[in-house]
């Protein structure tokens, strides 16, 4: 969703990043491109003109000295503006689901923007992060939206996914059976009850009623409005409609990993007066981050998110596994047995690209091209190592002619795709010898 502002801000940044002196004039075309790139995203025209205002009040009202060059002064305003615009006001170390159990949190959209996967995502999350406390949390997933053929199937299915309770009320009332849900979760003892409502596919006078109606009577801790990132700024009048009507404390973006263009992840917080929440990134249920203006800025500002990238890490790979490559590096040799561990672990933490996106520069020096011949490379040196025998993996000189044609044949290669794999294989072989030689290793593991 950020690639297209990153692509326009990382290209204009980098003309007058590490400047002495940038003129008044020089200003002034920057934040012409900034609000050509705004506008091309989506964003709202009015939020453009005030952030862009803002910037240039900062930039040119203040003179660019001290320790950092101008130019890097300039894109640190230009950064801490964006932070201000995407929702600073919500603090970064904050829980967005703190709750006081028993809890209600209801979620609450148009038909179609992913409410009901959304419910799941945030039944996920909620465990994940108990789990990180060593705590356990008793989550009930319910519906109240008879409107949708399957809705309500679907939720039952999406909660045995993620391991929750889940219960559907004999009421065919919305309302009436929206007081059942929340009894019933009190009844069982559950902490957290994630309520889903009905949709339109528009916003309608009936449908906001009937949701504040739902409200009055569940009177919910939380309430989530589920915007679907692709609409763009309609996004903005969906919000406001919600809000006017009903109320709300946050939003969800969904589909954040769709071609949008980020205008509604810009303009929210500021033209709503609301945080993000988070950003759905996928389907499955653990594709949900937390939205975190800091670190968005950076990813827009081609400064990446190292953060979150270690975050990722240790989240997906387990601590034996990263002490075990951590001594075989240390050993100064690693082995083709490594080399595959290494691979499966890269590939949980997700594809080449949403990995490069991560690091400072790679998302605009790195082309679509090059990132893909990367994953099917990938892809296959996966398939060839997992055609060798372990002894084959542990000791690579054995490799000759007659095994590489058995291998190539088992993976559906070729002797050249091998040869390619033994190539970049030494080559880290010999990039962790002087590693180790130069006292490196200890930047990588501390």
């Amino acid at each position: 969703m950020f690639d297209f502002l990153s692509s326009k801000f990382g290209a204009l940044l980098n003309k007058v990043t590490g400047q002495s002196v940038i003129s008044k004039n020089t200003i002034k075309e920057a934040l012409q491109e900034v609000r050509s790139a705004l506008i091309e995203a989506d964003v709202p025209f009015e939020v453009v003109e005030q952030f862009v205002g803002q910037v240039e009040e900062k930039a040119v009202g203040q003179q660019l000295k001290g320790s950092l060059k101008a130019g890097d002064q300039f894109v640190k305003i230009v950064h801490d503006e964006m932070v201000e615009f995407l929702g600073s006001a919500h603090k970064k170390d904050q829980d967005p689901l703190a709750l006081t159990f028993p809890a209600t949190v209801i979620v609450m959209g148009l038909q179609g923007s992913g409410k009901t996967t959304t419910l799941s995502k945030l039944a996920f999350y909620m465990q994940k992060q108990a789990k990180k406390r060593g705590k356990k949390r008793s989550i009930m997933l319910a519906s109240v939206d008879f409107y949708r053929p399957a809705a309500i199937d679907q939720l039952e299915v999406l909660a045995k996914s993620v391991g929750v309770t889940f219960y559907r009320s004999p009421e065919s009332d919305v309302v009436s059976a929206a007081k059942d849900c929340v009894d019933q979760a009190r009844k069982q003892g559950i902490q957290v009850l994630l309520l889903d409502t009905a949709g339109r596919l528009h916003v309608d006078e009936s449908m906001l009623e009937e949701l504040k109606q739902v409200v009055d009577v569940v009177k919910p801790q939380k309430s989530l409005l589920v915007l679907d990132a692709m609409t763009g700024q309609e996004s903005m009048r969906i919000a406001q409609a919600f809000d006017k009507a009903v109320g709300f404390d946050g939003a969800v973006l969904s589909k954040v990993d769709s071609d949008a263009r980020g205008g509604v992840a810009f303009a929210f917080a500021y033209q709503v007066k609301k945080p993000v929440y988070f950003v759905g990134v996928g389907e499955r249920p653990e594709d949900m981050d937390e939205f975190r203006p800091e670190r968005i800025a950076s990813r827009i500002l081609g400064k990446g998110d190292v953060v979150s990238l270690v975050e990722k890490v240790e989240e997906k790979i387990k601590v034996d596994e990263r002490k075990s490559m951590e001594r075989a590096y240390r050993k100064g040799t690693i082995t083709l047995e490594d080399f595959a561990s290494q691979l499966g672990m890269m590939s949980r933490l997700g594809s080449m690209n949403s990995i490069m996106k991560h690091l400072p520069g790679m998302g605009q020096s790195i082309t679509p091209e090059m990132m893909e011949r990367a994953e099917l490379e990938s892809k296959k040196f996966k398939a060839i190592l997992s055609s060798m025998t372990r002894k084959e993996r542990l000791y690579h000189k054995i490799l000759n002619t007659s095994r590489k044609r058995r291998i190539a044949n088992g993976a559906g290669a070729t002797k050249s795709d091998i040869d390619l794999l033994l190539r970049k294989f030494e080559e880290s072989q010999r990039f962790v010898k002087l590693l180790k030689r130069m006292g490196g290793l200890g930047k990588f593991f501390g």
